[in-house]
């Protein structure tokens, strides 16, 4: 179970090995956003008083090494079912000087949230969903939590945005129906988990369940505006191609050749070349405290 934002194949299988860069590029393209919530959480729960975070369902530990720069006097443990995918939060916690700071846990969940050990603050960056049962999931964190400390998800927030509403290839519109693809995938991968339950996405009420105080939710954004840096460029790229393997044969003809010609290099119009190629997407974070 990994940190990532959607874009989920049919089996809930995903080969996260498969996708470390994708999800290691894709949290350095929004850490300004991650930055200000740590920041944030910063303000709701006092950082001296912090000794341990988990970082739960890390991938890469992009945001596990972030928030031990945020919290200084933290253990940070970036905990993750893929062992390719902790070697690389070992290595980045190392290559920011956070080695001593930063560790890593090979658990798979929830069948290992026992093995967590206590916390003060406990981070589930859209790695909850992936639970079946997320409510008792939540009651077993909630139960890791020291009095006061804060548990924190990150669940929703808006699909991300690349292209213009007429990118002048294909029909117009073309990211709102690869999204309603995606949300249809995202509820099969949902019904398929084990233990899987229905239940309504009020995460404060879920939060209150656990016996938790909700501390207060807010929405960061991260912004890439036109013309985009090679970096977030590649990243984009990365993401259509994801979009054209995993969606292909579920497009409409006339979209799935859009997607082809965004793609092909010697395309004018391709992602390869557009200068009004951006990147904008928001995270939602809900805290809740406990005792």
């Amino acid at each position: 179970m990994s940190q990532h934002h959607h874009h989920h194949d049919d089996s809930t299988h995903l080969d996260w090995a498969e996708m470390a860069t994708f999800l290691e590029r894709q949290a350095e393209v929004e850490s300004s956003l991650y930055t200000e919530a740590a920041r944030w959480l910063g303000t709701l729960v006092p950082p001296v008083g912090v000794r341990r975070i988990l970082d739960v369902g890390s991938g890469p530990g992009v945001i596990t090494a972030l928030l031990a720069e945020a919290f200084p006097d933290a253990e940070a443990v970036a905990v993750d079912g893929t062992p390719q995918l902790l070697e690389r939060a070992a290595a980045r916690a190392e290559s920011r000087g956070l080695g001593h700071r930063v560790s890593t846990l090979l658990a798979e969940l929830p069948e290992a949230i026992d093995r967590l050990g206590e916390a003060d603050v406990i981070w589930a960056g859209n790695s909850l969903h992936h639970i079946g049962d997320q409510r008792a999931a939540l009651a077993s964190f909630a139960e890791r939590l020291r009095p006061g400390g804060l548990m924190v998800l990150v669940e929703g927030g808006l699909p991300g945005r690349h292209l213009p509403w007429n990118q002048g290839v294909g029909r117009p519109g073309l990211e709102a129906r690869l999204d309603a693809l995606d949300a249809e995938r995202f509820g099969r991968m949902r019904a398929d988990l084990p233990d899987s339950k229905d239940e309504i996405d009020d995460w404060r009420a879920l939060l209150s369940a656990a016996g938790l105080t909700p501390a207060g939710t807010r929405t960061f954004l991260a912004d890439s505006p036109a013309p985009v840096t090679p970096v977030v460029r590649e990243h984009i790229l990365a993401h259509f191609e994801r979009r054209r393997s995993v969606d292909g044969d579920h497009l409409a003809a006339d979209d799935r050749k859009a997607l082809d010609r965004l793609l092909d290099p010697s395309e004018p119009l391709s992602l390869h070349r557009r200068g009004d190629l951006f990147r904008l997407s928001a995270r939602t974070i809900h805290t809740a405290r406990k005792g």
